[in-house]
C-alpha cells in the first residue's frame, strides 16, 4: 500500500513538473518573457557600444567584480576558507567596524587570510594593473597593438641583477627587500642605456628604440646566463628561475604600498594627458600638425611605462602576455579611446592576474606553478593570432 502512494506521489509531481515545463516554454515561445531577455541583452549591448560606451557602468561592474574576485581568490587554495569568513576578517580589520563583525573564524582562517593570501591576491590586483597600463601606454608611444610591457628590455635587466643577488648576495646589504630593489636597479639601469641609444639629433626614434631595446634585452639575458650557469647551488639556481618566470609567493603587505602608489600616479598622468595618446595613433607629423608636443609626449610616457615596468617586475618577476592580451581585449569591447581604455584595461589586468594566480596554485597543489608560465601558455596563442590577423589587415 505504502508503496503504491509512494508511486502515485512520484506520477503525480512528475506530471506537475512536466506541464509547468510546459507553461514555461510556451510563454517563452509566445515572448512573455522573452522581450524581457532581449530587452536585457540589448542594454548590455550598449553598455558596451564600442562607439559610445557607458563607462561609468562598466567600471561600477568591473569594481563589483574586483571585490568579488579577492573575496573568492583569498579563500581558494589547499586550505580553504569560506566567503563569509574571509568578508568577516577583512572587515574587521576596518576602524569602526571591528565590534560590529561577528567571530566566526578560527586563528588558522585568520593567519591564511590576513598573513598570506590577502597581500597576495592585493599583489596580484596591482601588478595586473600595472602591466594593462604600461601595456596600452607602449601601444600608444610605438603606434602597434602587439607591443607590451617588456619590449625595451626592462625584465631582461631586472633578470640579471635580481639573478646576481639572489645567488651570489651582492644586494644582501639592503635586507629583506633586497630582491626587489635590485630587480629595480636592473630595470633602471637597462631603460636609461636605451633611452640613451635611442635618440638621434635630440630626439627619439622610435624604430631606433624598439631596436635597442632588443640589443640590451639580448645583452642581458646574455649576461643572465652567465650568472646562471655559475651559480654556487642548486637551491638558489631554482629560486632564480622561478622568479624569472613570475610568481607572487613572496608577497608581502611591505610589497603593496609603492607599486600601488606608482601605478596610481602614473595612471593619473596618462588619463590627464589621454588626448595626446589619443592624437599619437595618428603618427608624429599628425601629432604635431595638431598642437601635441611629440618629444616631450614621449619622454613622458617612456618614464611613466619604465617606472611601472620596473616597480612591478621588482615585486612579481617578469609575467608576460598580460600587457598584451588586456589592451587589445578592452579595445574589442569598448573601443580605442584611452580615456576609457586606461581605467577598464587597469580592472580587468588585475582579475585577470588574481584569477591566473589562483589557477597557479591550484594546478598542482600543494606545489604551484609561476603566474608568467600559465599568462604564457594562454597569451601565446593570442599573440600569434593577433599577428595573423594584422597580417591579413597589411
Amino acid at each position: 500500500m505504502n508503496m503504491l502512494n509512494l508511486t502515485v506521489k512520484v506520477d503525480v509531481s512528475t506530471v506537475v513538473g512536466i506541464n509547468f515545463c510546459g507553461f514555461f516554454l510556451e510563454k517563452i515561445n509566445k515572448g512573455i518573457w522573452g522581450k524581457g531577455m532581449n530587452k536585457t541583452l540589448k542594454r548590455i549591448r550598449n553598455i558596451f557600444d564600442r562607439n559610445n560606451p557607458n563607462i561609468v557602468a562598466i567600471i561600477i561592474i568591473l569594481m563589483i567584480l574586483a571585490v568579488a574576485t579577492i573575496v573568492l581568490a583569498v579563500g581558494l587554495g589547499p586550505v580553504k576558507v569560506s566567503p563569509a569568513n574571509v568578508a568577516n576578517i577583512i572587515l574587521s580589520q576596518v576602524p569602526f567596524l571591528s565590534g560590529s563583525i561577528p567571530h566566526t573564524w578560527t586563528d588558522l582562517d585568520y593567519n591564511i587570510v590576513w598573513g598570506l593570501r590577502l597581500p597576495r591576491v592585493l599583489l596580484g590586483m596591482i601588478v595586473g594593473a600595472s602591466l594593462a597600463v604600461v601595456g596600452v601606454t607602449m601601444q600608444a608611444l610605438v603606434r602597434n597593438h602587439l607591443a607590451d610591457p617588456f619590449i625595451l628590455g626592462v625584465s631582461s635587466g631586472a633578470a640579471a641583477t635580481a639573478t646576481l643577488g639572489m645567488l651570489f648576495g651582492v644586494f644582501a646589504i639592503l635586507g629583506e627587500y633586497s630582491l626587489s630593489i635590485s630587480a629595480f636597479l636592473g630595470a633602471g639601469l637597462t631603460i636609461i642605456f636605451v633611452y640613451t641609444i635611442s635618440r638621434v639629433n635630440g630626439r627619439i626614434n622610435i624604430t631606433q628604440l624598439l631596436l635597442s631595446g632588443v640589443a640590451i634585452s639580448m645583452i642581458m639575458d646574455a649576461i643572465t646566463q652567465i650568472i646562471i650557469l655559475s651559480a654556487p647551488n642548486a637551491l638558489g639556481l631554482h629560486n632564480a628561475s622561478f622568479w624569472m618566470s613570475g610568481s607572487l609567493a613572496g608577497a608581502k603587505w611591505g610589497y603593496l604600498s609603492l607599486p600601488l602608489v606608482v601605478m596610481l600616479l602614473c595612471l593619473a598622468v596618462l588619463l590627464i594627458n589621454y588626448r595626446s595618446l589619443n592624437v599619437l595613433l595618428l603618427g608624429e607629423e599628425a601629432a604635431g600638425s595638431l598642437g601635441i608636443n611629440v618629444k616631450s609626449t614621449q619622454k613622458m610616457l617612456i618614464l611613466v611605462a619604465s617606472l611601472m615596468s620596473g616597480v612591478t617586475i621588482a615585486v612579481s618577476g617578469a609575467i608576460g602576455f598580460v600587457g598584451l592580451m588586456v589592451p587589445h581585449i578592452t579595445r574589442l569591447l569598448i573601443g580605442s579611446n584611452h580615456k576609457n581604455v586606461l581605467p577598464v584595461s587597469a580592472l580587468l589586468g588585475g582579475i585577470l592576474v588574481v584569477w591566473v594566480d589562483v589557477a597557479a596554485r591550484m594546478v598542482i597543489a600543494p606545489e604551484e606553478l609561476p603566474v608568467g608560465i600559465l599568462t604564457a601558455l594562454f597569451g601565446g596563442p593570442l599573440f600569434i593570432w593577433l599577428l595573423k590577423r594584422n597580417t591579413k589587415e597589411v
